[in-house]
């Protein structure tokens, strides 16, 4: 026979969790485990017989259950049994189910009273049951006998905890009619976990062993020692029935019989026996399922609409229809071409907050990185001025010149010219590469179709280093042709008079005179060139440690504030003499630091010669680099490059004067150099690679794909691809599936609300009479709340969702003489 009273819910529960089955764990509606609680020979395993339909657990006096057994019920059309420790054998004799459990329990507990926490997990499929957990604990005892350790009560205590403290877990506290229930330990550690009674029923067994003129009446009406959910009777085999083979059927008759017969119980008989509970156990079920459904139809709802689009695409999708393979690689060249372009130019739908990529990564280099590396081949001060004297001498030979040779200014100008073709090949390279690591991320989205993915980017790389290299070879030309002809007669340049007056009055600092090289303008209103924090890392710990500052970098000066509304000032410093080094960055920290510091040697804040700043990222590094060269701060020269360029001792008057007016024509020239190479460089690679390569892919990628005449093959999906296309599909079914379910089962079930909170403080703490020769004898000794449960490994083979709960609020137990060890942690249940 089956448990008719969940016969109802029986076929949409099935249907809903049948259509999620396919859907993953994420989807999954976890229903609520059933665990009885009791002690020694209070009849839990009886009620647990009578809950499934069968006789199958192991009977016997004293401690019958000595590990917890996890009895998980699947709905099949089939009726057998499976145990975890032995996968692939099917017991379709429930006698040869009650013996496997006692050979298992003796396996690990001996044949002698032992107990074990490790679990013995049991599935029994029947088309009489609902897909839930229920579990059988052994009773708890306070005396050890046979091989129990001393500590058997707190062992026993611990197994319960680690199932009852689990929020979806209804507690049934199985208490015999002929004990005291004021005392019942059961009801005590559902009250320690449960302490609004919202998820504990009273079970109250053995109603027909009771003393003749006594009854339970009032606790069974809930009058005496009131719980919130109330008490229901049971009356189960007794062990002379189980020795008859007395059915469970029969069993059931006679229950039903016994509190229809008796005068104390006739009244409230149709809410007493084994059918009453089911149907409170079943209705328990279907509220938990109705509170759960509004927000699970809402997390499938979800899912559903975020897979909608893909699945509209998918279903069109058919592998053996050779013009949906064409429609579909017409769709994704068209497709790679719009997110090549959106990356590009800075207009994607999905904008990374993370790092630069695409186009601002390629902004970066031509605004920051590739002014930086020119900086990287500015002449110094002292080594120019030594090779226009030597230019000058040589251009003399054994003469003495009168006039200032202009071969001198062009051979010098020349070399300048000349030593910009590295930078500028480096900055194609940057750019190339970047590039690249574009059409990686776009490409990445033809992974369904691998050979389509690998012949895409190897026509489209080919395109890259085809107009790198024209790039290259257009930039080397421009370079060539500023070569080939040196323009005196240019509107920016000064001239040969002009260059006079500028070295009578020139007193300016040299690397002013560097900036007008690179093209940096200065002018004498403050201009704010970079904002942003930066950390002093410097500063020792005694002084505060290292702080975090909003900086301001200006044409004159390097300000920083408490915070970023930049009312209080904290410093203000002058970039005149300032110089930029490079810091190491440190094995611990994840900074990355650069400095400043004044080139005569004096304190750039308070008593420091270097002011070290940290930054998060290389990037913001970068930027703060390429600024500071903008204001005129440039980074510091090795050592051994300063004391080869030492300075030139002029013993002739006349030739000082020809170098500084030599070295301020160059000065002059190159300047008009650096604006135009800075101004075309970017022009130049975006009209050539970056401009190419999108018009590229967009108007011949398609037409190179066709070319190879291997359509039909590059539009073979992986099989990865394929087994994801086909999950999709079946997962979006069984969404709508789950979604109609739901929607059948709000409509056919109702909900019984709780019962309104009662005074349980009858319940005490738990306490114990330790023997007459312990220390404590003749004196109560009162034990706190159950201990806790252990923590449980969630990836052990039953593991929960939900995880165990932590108890709150509970004291520590007093510490008594039987000695104490903890138990091994036991798997969840799910």
């Amino acid at each position: 026979m089956g448990n008719r009273g969940m016969e109802d819910l029986i076929p949409l529960v099935n249907r809903l969790q049948e259509a999620l089955s396919t859907v993953g764990q994420s989807c999954s509606l976890h229903l609520p485990q059933i665990a009885v609680v009791g002690g020694q020979s209070a009849g839990k395993s009886s009620v647990l017989e009578n809950f499934v339909g069968r006789d199958f657990l192991p009977r016997g006096s004293g401690i019958v259950t000595r590990r917890p057994l996890i009895l998980q019920l699947l709905n099949s059309s089939a009726e057998y049994g499976e145990f975890f420790h032995c996968k692939g054998r099917k017991f379709t004799d429930f006698g040869d189910i009650r013996r496997e459990i006692e050979s298992e329990t003796r396996r690990l507990t001996g044949s002698n009273k032992g107990i074990s926490p490790v679990p013995i997990t049991l599935k029994i499929y029947s088309p009489h049951v609902l897909n839930l957990t229920l579990v059988d604990l052994p009773g708890i005892t306070k005396v050890p006998v046979g091989d129990q350790p001393a500590d058997i009560e707190y062992q026993i205590r611990d197994i319960i905890m680690q199932y009852i403290c689990k929020e979806n877990c209804l507690i049934l506290a199985v208490t015999p009619a002929n004990t005291d229930l004021a005392n019942s330990d059961a009801l005590k550690l559902a009250k320690d976990v449960d302490p609004q009674g919202q998820r504990t029923i009273g079970v109250i067994t053995k109603l027909d062993l009771m003393d003749k003129g006594t009854d339970a009446k009032e606790i069974l009406e809930n009058r005496l020692l009131p719980l919130r959910r109330g008490y229901i009777g049971i009356v189960n085999r007794s062990q002379k029935d189980i020795d008859g083979n007395k059915d469970i059927m029969t069993a059931l008759e006679s229950e039903r019989d016994f509190f229809m017969s008796h005068p104390a119980y006739k009244h409230i008989a149709e809410r007493m026996g084994t059918p009453y509970l089911q149907r409170i156990l079943n209705q328990q079920l279907t509220n938990h399922i109705r509170e759960a459904l509004p927000a699970f139809r809402s997390h499938l709802q979800s899912q559903l609409l975020a897979l909608n689009r893909k699945a509209e695409e998918y279903r069109k999708f058919s592998p053996d229809d050779a013009s949906r393979r064409t429609k579909t690689l017409l769709q994704l060249v068209q497709r790679l071409a719009v997110d090549f372009e959106k990356l590009i130019e800075g207009s994607g739908d999905k904008v990374d907050t993370v790092t630069l990529s695409g186009g601002a990564r390629i902004n970066q280099i031509f605004h920051e990185r590739f002014p930086n590396e020119l900086v990287k081949i500015e002449s110094d001060e002292r080594k120019l001025r030594q090779e226009i004297n030597y230019a000058i001498r040589n251009i003399h030979g054994v003469r003495t010149g009168l006039f200032t040779p202009d071969m001198a200014f062009e051979a010098i100008v020349k070399k300048q010219i000349t030593s910009l073709k590295g930078p500028c090949i480096k900055f194609i390279d940057m750019v190339s590469q970047e590039l690249i690591t574009t059409v990686y991320q776009c490409i990445s989205k033809l992974s369904a179709f691998p050979q389509l993915r690998e012949e895409t980017e190897r026509i489209i790389i080919t395109e890259i280093r085809e107009q790198e290299n024209k790039c290259r070879d257009q930039v080397l030309l421009l370079i060539d042709i500023q070569l080939a002809y040196i323009n005196t007669k240019h509107e920016d340049f000064i001239g040969f008079t002009n260059s006079q007056q500028v070295n009578s009055q020139s007193n300016m600092n040299s690397s002013v005179q560097i900036a007008r090289n690179q093209g940096v303008v200065f002018r004498s209103n403050r201009i704010v060139i970079q904002k942003g924090w930066l950390t002093i890392s410097n500063i020792g710990i005694m002084k505060g440690g290292a702080k975090e500052f909003w900086f301001i970098l200006s044409t004159e000066s390097l300000s920083w504030y408490k915070d970023g509304e930049e009312k209080e000032k904290k410093y203000m410093l002058p970039l005149d003499n300032l110089k930029l080094r490079d810091v190491e960055k440190s094995f611990m920290s994840s900074k990355f630091v650069f400095a400043i510091f004044n080139t005569e040697l004096r304190n750039v804040y308070k008593d420091y010669k270097c002011l070290e700043l940290a930054c998060n990222s290389q990037e913001e590094l970068d930027s703060w680099k390429a600024s500071l060269l903008r204001a005129g701060v440039y980074p510091e020269r090795d050592a051994a490059e300063e004391q080869e360029n030492g300075a030139q001792t002029f013993t002739d008057p006349q030739l000082e004067r020809q170098v500084e007016t030599i070295r301020n024509l160059v000065d002059s020239y190159m300047s008009i150099i650096y604006k135009t190479v800075r101004d075309l460089m970017p022009k130049t690679i975006m009209h050539l690679m970056i401009n190419s390569v999108k018009e590229f892919i967009s108007s011949e990628l398609l037409a190179q794909l066709y070319a190879l005449g291997e359509c039909s093959a590059l539009m073979d999906e992986s099989p990865e691809q394929k087994q994801h296309r086909e999950e999709v599909l079946r997962k979006h079914s069984a969404l709508k599936e789950a979604l109609t379910v739901i929607g059948e089962i709000s409509t056919s079930t109702f909900t019984t609300p709780l019962p309104p909170p009662v005074d349980s403080s009858w319940i005490q703490h738990q306490s114990s009479t330790h023997p007459k020769n312990s220390a404590t004898a003749g004196r109560p000794v009162i034990r706190g709340h159950a201990p806790p449960a252990p923590s449980v490994n969630p990836s052990g083979p039953n593991s929960s969702s939900d995880g165990l709960q932590q108890l709150t609020g509970q004291h520590n137990r007093v510490t008594t003489s039987v000695p104490r060890r903890q138990p091994p942690a036991i798997p969840g249940v799910k």
